[in-house]
């Protein structure tokens, strides 16, 4: 894929986000903050019977930390929350560059922001929706 698609890819996330709402039947509530540069979002997901069955934030943020939150939503509805850690632990992984092709498939879309790592200011961004999640799911702030 080329940089255009991960631009457009981003951009269409940050743009027109399906999952930027309140969530009012909400199960779990965390909050994260990413106070290097001001991005801080609101993470909801409904979990019922061991699967994630909806999930949105809301809060303020740049557009790559605004974009991840919606594509990592994308990916979790409809999974476990075990799935939801092993996908995170993949995002990580493609952070840190550390990511074999074919994990790096299995992130689908999430794949569009694998150049983060190369903008070291923009990786809390990228990492801000992920890393509230696993706060959730490891029992934080629910």
């Amino acid at each position: 894929m080329t940089d255009n698609f991960y631009g457009e890819v981003l951009a269409d996330h940050n743009l027109h986000p399906l999952h930027r709402h309140e969530l009012p039947c909400a199960t779990h509530v965390c909050k994260g903050l990413n106070p290097t540069c001001g991005d801080d979002i609101e993470l909801h997901l409904d979990i019922h019977d061991g699967v994630i069955t909806d999930g949105s934030f809301t809060g303020l943020g740049c557009a790559i930390s605004q974009a991840s939150a919606d594509i990592m939503l994308e990916l979790i509805i409809g999974k476990s929350p075990d799935e939801a850690r092993y996908y995170a632990s993949l995002f990580h992984k493609m952070i840190e560059g550390k990511i074999s092709d074919e994990e790096l498939e299995e992130l689908e879309e999430a794949g569009a922001l694998q150049n983060v790592s190369k903008m070291p200011a923009r990786v809390k961004c990228a990492l801000l929706s992920w890393n509230t999640m696993e706060k959730l799911l490891n029992g934080g702030d629910s």
